[in-house]
């Protein structure tokens, strides 16, 4: 029983990260354009045949917090989603304006890394803020599923981006927690 239960498991995990928006690179985008695209950045765009494509994004909507993390504005407080150096996830909990505060009863849950094997990240207490238990692997571009539970009124909220860890060229962020307005 126990074969059947884990083979549903892995579909279900699979369908959920294939659900998940990636953006596309020139390279990989070898289509006809007359028709409606919808990108990773939630917008849908109409393209004719022959029409430029430009692939380079606005960040429409992406803040950064004070450590240079993302910041999570779909919860109350605001959550900064930061990657150290040593790839572990901290998540500092963000106040009105817009500066560090203890972190208050949320439970925070990170899926990411590789489709086929993904990491999940579980997180605990450490000082003002939560720090998860592992690191995310090699890698620098793939897509995270993070779940903010608020023990308050049991309500979870779910955000999903692809985690860029490349560092941007024209400021201090790595690229999942950049403002600017340029092409990746």
């Amino acid at each position: 029983m126990k074969k059947p239960l884990q083979s549903i498991t892995l579909i279900l995990a699979a369908i959920a990260f294939a659900l998940i928006p990636v953006s596309c690179t020139d390279d990989e985008h070898d289509h006809d354009h007359d028709h409606d695209h919808a990108h990773a950045d939630g917008h849908d765009h109409a393209h004719a045949e022959g029409e430029e494509h430009d692939h380079g994004h606005e960040h429409g909507g992406i803040e950064d917090g004070p450590n240079g993390g993302r910041l999570l504005t779909t919860v109350e407080p605001h959550l900064e989603f930061f990657v150290t150096d040593d790839r572990k996830v901290q998540i500092t909990s963000i106040d009105e304006e817009e500066k560090a505060q203890p972190i208050g009863e949320q439970v925070v849950k990170v899926i990411g890394g590789s489709r086929s094997n993904p990491i999940r990240l579980s997180f605990a207490k450490q000082g003002d803020v939560l720090m998860s238990d592992i690191a995310f692997p090699e890698g620098n571009d793939f897509p995270v599923v993070v779940q903010i539970k608020n023990t308050a009124d049991g309500e979870t909220v779910t955000e999903k981006f692809n985690l860029n860890l490349v560092q941007c060229p024209e400021c201090p962020n790595k690229e999942y927690a950049c403002t600017c307005d340029h092409e990746h």
